[in-house]
């Protein structure tokens, strides 16, 4: 079998099968195929797409690459969430203890932020003393005592989709859905959950501009995962405006810890609860409508938060600052956006709010950035808000005094406010499980 076959066997687009996409992945991991020829095979995949069985077959074997975790050390159905990426999107800090608080399981491991979308793994460590690394075992215990915990990425989980994604990063092939469908995966697939919620994300912050891509990645990835045996759904989510108020590490926990406390801001309240009761579903605790209400109940009570104080408590976490939020350590420097215009607030564009986070020192430019937990932005009006000349747009947390003036710049580059009210938008645009979409938008 040689690679420029198959090369042109894609190219004229044909079918690839079992024995040549494993010999391509095999042979890519291993060395003996150049970043060459698999980039002409990503390209030829970008210009002819593949067959939902195609695509199964190339995620599987890109997810048995390397490390398989086996879960079967906890009890019980695991369920998994990934969110393709956002802005203020702590949506897992918030759906596993509810999760958790009505019986389900959910051993995560979760990354970090990289660019303008912030990582739920450096969320938790603006906890002080927070461990995100664990060892397997102590992992198992926790999940299985208390019913969750999120760690950090571990072992050598799907290294094909590492060499992949680094090729299609200079190959302009990065928005190819098949190849976006096939990266996450694969990586699902090799974190050992039984059932798997996806969040995708459309709009401005998001990869996704459409909602037709949103579906289309939607189906793709449901498709692989009920080939390889997970019950999966997804749900498509708005991120055209960042999600709740908060922005940046240390003040999105304590965003985190309003919403438990059923305080939260209703758009990301509504979010979580919706993704909550779609992985109690797909966990079998019973039909949508038993599982919103359970997961509504879990915030009344208490529930729900206490779970997030025993995971933190059990990871090493100073549970200290969950229970009074006081206690984080303060950005030396408060900095208010203030308007100079009166209207409705139209648009937000979603990426650039996320940038002045980084700007500020909440995210990562490089990898090697080192983040400042109490740095960030307070939103206190967004899209729809009609605001006066003199009014708070946001509050900026730093300790880098310097950039705050490009800082503000850029923010109000983000807010485009005129004289319409815009029409309100939904949370949720649509679900999708196997053979079946439904949207939730005109």
């Amino acid at each position: 079998m040689r690679m420029y076959d198959l090369i042109a066997k894609k190219r004229d687009n044909f079918a690839l099968n079992d024995k040549e996409i494993a010999f391509m992945i095999d042979g890519y991991v291993a060395g003996s195929i150049a970043d060459y020829q698999m980039a002409a095979m990503l390209m030829a995949i970008y210009l002819n797409g593949m067959s939902d069985k195609e695509l199964a077959i190339l995620t599987d074997y890109m997810s048995r690459s390397g490390d398989c975790i086996d879960l079967s050390g906890i009890e019980g159905v695991k369920v998994d969430k990934h969110s393709t990426g956002g802005v203020g999107d702590k949506t897992t800090l918030v759906i596993a203890p509810i999760v958790a608080a009505c019986g389900g399981k959910v051993a995560k491991m979760s990354g970090r932020g990289l660019g303008h979308t912030g990582g739920t793994v450096d969320k938790m460590e603006a906890i002080p003393h927070m461990r995100t690394a664990l060892k397997e075992q102590e992992f198992f215990d926790i999940v299985n005592k208390h019913g969750l915990s999120v760690i950090g990425q571990t072992g050598n989980l799907a290294p094909a989709d590492k060499k992949l994604y680094a090729l299609r990063d200079v190959t302009a092939t990065v928005s190819s859905i098949p190849l976006i469908a096939a990266s996450i995966m694969s990586k699902k697939l090799a974190a050992g959950s039984d059932c798997i919620l996806l969040d995708v994300k459309k709009g401005s912050g998001a990869f996704m501009k459409t909602i037709d891509d949103a579906i289309e990645l939607s189906e793709k990835m449901v498709s692989i995962g009920a080939a390889a045996g997970k019950r999966t759904v997804a749900l498509i989510t708005d991120m055209d405006i960042p999600l709740g108020n908060a922005i940046g590490n240390s003040l999105e926990i304590i965003e985190v810890v309003d919403t438990l406390k059923g305080k939260g801001p209703e758009d990301l309240t509504e979010v979580c609860l919706t993704l909550a009761q779609n992985m109690l579903y797909l966990s079998g605790k019973g039909s949508l409508e038993e599982c919103k209400k359970m997961a509504e109940k879990s915030l009344r009570d208490g529930s729900a938060f206490d779970k997030l104080v025993a995971m933190v408590d059990a990871q090493g976490g100073d549970t200290g600052v969950i229970l009074n939020t006081e206690k984080f350590v303060k950005a030396p420097y408060l900095h208010e956006v203030i308007a100079q215009q009166e209207g409705y607030i139209e648009k937000m564009d979603t990426e650039k709010c996320g940038i002045v986070s980084v700007i500020l020192g909440a995210g990562r430019e490089t990898k090697e950035s080192v983040i400042d937990f109490s740095a960030g932005i307070i939103m206190r009006k967004k899209v729809g808000n009609y605001v006066k000349v003199g009014d708070v747009l946001a509050v900026f947390y730093t300790s880098k005094k310097g950039v705050l003036a490009d800082a503000e710049s850029l923010y109000k580059e983000a807010l485009t406010i005129g004289t319409h009210k815009p029409a309100k938008e939904p949370l949720i645009f649509a679900r999708v499980e196997k053979g079946k979409v439904e949207k939730f938008h005109s």
